[in-house]
């Protein structure tokens, strides 16, 4: 029998518009239509196969519901993060607790900071974008953590974007979507990619659900270079996401 991969959500914060911004202005952001756009995301996902799981919620968290920068889950080992933001270090602890059901735990401890949006994992090769949340200590604990099992990392410097997801996410079969204003390409050798369309820079974060890619919706140009090599793609709508540099892996 096949199981489920299981997918951690978490509820939206009514304090959301207070999130942590780096790179955008400040926008009001509708927590009705937040919530919305969540419940429509989990649907996706349990349309693809997914098992949601839903955390307890963190009110007085603003970016909770980004779940994926508190950890980085692989198939023997799951490594809590310490976020580079250190308003969002709060959120681990019940993400620890959710985790150690099903895996064995590793920490990232300080000085290193590692947020789980800046790890790209292709097989058994792992990109560490090295950004506003993720210095050189924590690709560097996170490589220690992980070598046992057979993993190699390699860090990748990010300019212009918060978390090197923004900059590149894996499609599956040794693709990733990249915007190469965001990321060195050279540093990409051995990997095939595709190019987000020019005027669409937010286009490369998605999430490779079963044999589907999760993406934000607005991007057609992009979905289509997508859907055209090959791929399947469901667009979702995260506008107040967006707004707070939120996005489908996140």
């Amino acid at each position: 029998m096949t199981v489920a991969a299981i997918a951690l959500t978490r509820p939206v914060s009514p304090s959301l518009s207070n999130c942590e911004l780096t790179y955008l202005e400040r926008q009001p952001i509708d927590i009705a239509c937040a919530e919305r756009e969540h419940r429509g995301y989990e649907q996706c996902l349990i349309e693809l196969g997914l098992d949601v799981h839903q955390l307890q919620p963190e009110p007085d968290l603003p970016d909770a519901v980004f779940v994926e920068d508190t950890a980085v889950v692989l198939d023997e080992v799951a490594v809590i993060a310490r976020p580079g933001a250190a308003s969002r270090r709060a959120e681990v602890d019940s993400v620890r607790t959710a985790l150690a059901q099903h895996r064995p735990l590793e920490v990232i401890r300080a000085p290193g900071t590692l947020d789980g949006g800046d790890v790209v994992v292709i097989d058994r090769t792992i990109l560490v974008g090295l950004s506003p949340r993720t210095n050189m200590d924590g690709a560097a604990q996170l490589s220690e953590r992980v070598s046992p099992y057979g993993y190699q990392v390699r860090t990748v410097p990010v300019d212009g974007c918060v978390h090197l997801k923004s900059a590149c996410s894996y499609l599956g079969n040794q693709m990733l979507l990249v915007n190469p204003n965001w990321i060195d390409m050279s540093l990409l050798e051995g990997f095939d990619t595709i190019a987000v369309h020019t005027s669409e820079i937010w286009a490369a974060d998605t999430l490779l659900a079963g044999e589907s890619i999760v993406m934000a919706a607005g991007f057609p140009e992009t979905q289509a270079k997508l859907e055209d090599a090959g791929w399947r793609v469901r667009s979702v709508n995260i506008s107040q996401f967006q707004k707070a540099e939120g996005s489908v892996s996140c």
